[in-house]
């Protein structure tokens, strides 16, 4: 078959460049054109429960929205994510903001009590609000809590917290339960550690197990929506290993496979493991998860229309 030329002009909708983009059928917009279709079908499949994992800094990096309406429009039923994650949703739930355009010179930018994550910044100050708040929620935990998995911690936090924004509240609102396997490598984590120190909370962090596995076997079908890679990646995966795998995964990550790490696995790796079933319909798109998601997804809302 040969390969048409994609066209463009300004009165495309995002489902016509998408489809411009599927002409070709190969490379990034090959498969970004697969990921979108496969997306709508997942949204279609009233069968299908879809399992998001997001790593890598999505929230200070503007998606925070994105999550939020994601949940709130009732598309995921199970999130994953890196505490880190939690911790910039938290930070601007307490009134905290991410900023841009301070330049590169770190050693002033540490003078300046600023960190930066790429060309994101954030100031100490926002973090000492987060720590405050942080430690007067985990008290109030404490006080009616002694034993909680990481999942029910998390579910805790977000009832009482009030930013209409945070995907945490909005998880906690809509009984969407948000997993985090790593949750100690994080400042939540490191916060939570010190917290403890003074308090008799326990985490359980096998406990998130029992609750997750329920899940998994009570879904006819399972559907993984993977933003980045690292340990969320694993745990959406391995979860559904119980069951042979999921029936349909994209994953869009910047990470390659010619190191043999996870994250750049190729998702049709999973199958060895039975972490995706042998008949699943896989797409695995290499990017910038900032770009590329916001595009799959307003095509595949486009395609639902």
């Amino acid at each position: 078959m040969k390969i048409k030329p994609m066209k463009i002009n300004s009165q495309m909708k995002i489902s016509d460049l998408i489809n411009e983009m599927g002409n070709s059928k190969v490379l990034g917009a090959g498969r970004t054109y697969k990921a979108t279709r496969l997306l709508a079908e997942m949204f279609q499949d009233p069968e299908m429960k879809i399992f998001l994992s997001i790593a890598g800094p999505l929230v200070p990096a503007g998606m925070r929205d994105i999550l939020s309406t994601l949940i709130k429009e009732g598309q995921v039923e199970v999130i994953i994510t890196s505490g880190a994650n939690l911790t910039h949703d938290l930070l601007e739930a307490f009134g905290g903001h991410h900023y841009y355009d301070y330049g590169f010179d770190d050693k002033k930018l540490y003078e300046l009590g600023m960190g930066r994550i790429g060309d994101i910044y954030t100031k100490s100050e926002d973090f000492e609000v987060f720590e405050a708040e942080i430690s007067h929620i985990l008290q109030e935990i404490a006080d009616k809590n002694k034993l909680l998995t990481i999942q029910e911690l998390i579910y805790e936090i977000g009832a009482k917290i009030k930013d209409e924004n945070s995907f945490i509240r909005n998880a906690y609102l809509k009984g969407v339960p948000v997993y985090s396997p790593g949750l100690i490598d994080s400042m939540l984590g490191l916060q939570l550690w010190m917290f403890t120190q003074s308090s008799d909370l326990i985490i359980d962090a096998v406990g998130d197990m029992h609750h997750l596995s329920d899940i998994v076997f009570a879904s006819k079908k399972v559907g993984a929506l993977i933003l980045g890679g690292g340990l969320p990646k694993h745990y959406n995966l391995a979860s559904n290993l119980l069951k042979g795998g999921v029936d349909a995964a994209i994953q869009i990550t910047m990470d390659r496979s010619e190191s043999g790490s996870l994250s750049g696995a190729p998702l049709e790796e999973a199958k060895s493991w039975a972490k995706a079933q042998t008949d699943s319909k896989l797409v695995s798109v290499i990017g910038d998860v900032t770009i590329l998601f916001p595009l799959i997804l307003a095509g595949a809302l486009d395609l639902l229309e």
